[in-house]
């Protein structure tokens, strides 16, 4: 079975601007890595976990916050490495210094023996559309679109 994750595309609109809200991945990996590395909040589902409700875990989890509202379900993609992510987008609003994450252990400096903590996000911020099209992971561009077409729709 291929991998799956679920996650959530948190919007706002300021001075008639829509906003989408997207986090920096934590860790010494991606320290150095900015424009194309920023995503939806997201994760993978425990065993048995309904889809929203692993977006909701996981946003909370990265972020501190927890949505609500009216979440409009928008189309998967799959990312480079085969990975199905799921997305729901929803109207809400967080201050990102506000932000509290949870952290991963890893053995840093490689092959160190010394394991360190890192932030599972480092960071999050909001993007107008132009602006998330550079910075978010290029799989994910389509949610922005979706979302674009959403709130021109209706």
């Amino acid at each position: 079975m291929k991998s799956i994750s679920s996650g959530i595309l948190l919007y706002r609109i300021k001075a008639q601007v829509p906003e989408v809200f997207l986090v920096h991945p934590g860790g010494p990996f991606f320290r150095n890595k900015d424009q194309g590395w920023w995503t939806i909040p997201k994760g993978e589902p425990l065993k048995g976990e309904v889809l929203l409700a692993t977006a909701l875990r996981e946003f909370q989890e990265e972020t501190g916050y927890l949505p609500e509202g009216d979440f409009r379900e928008l189309k998967p993609i799959v990312q480079k490495a085969g990975k199905m992510v799921h997305c729901w987008a929803v109207a809400g609003d967080l201050d990102p210094s506000n932000m509290t994450c949870n952290t991963f252990a890893l053995v840093w400096p490689p092959k160190s023996g010394k394991i360190m903590n890192f932030p599972e996000v480092d960071k999050g911020a909001w993007f107008s559309f132009d602006e998330a099209k550079l910075y978010i992971n290029g799989r994910q561009i389509d949610f922005l679109d979706q979302l674009k077409a959403i709130l021109t729709t209706g």
